[in-house]
């Protein structure tokens, strides 16, 4: 997982894919949550929102 991560990074220094930046962490951010959904922390999310 790791080595995908600094190889994206790589790719985005090299060629100049900065804007691809905020998709990827939106991304990861709501595979997050989805997870977080599904595991013993849902209670907590549903009182945030």
């Amino acid at each position: 997982m790791l080595d995908i991560l600094k190889d994206l990074w790589q790719m985005m220094r090299e060629r100049r894919k900065f804007w691809l930046a905020p998709v990827i962490i939106v991304l990861l951010l709501l595979g997050a949550l989805i997870i977080a959904q599904s595991t013993v922390l849902a209670p907590f999310i549903y009182a945030i929102f």
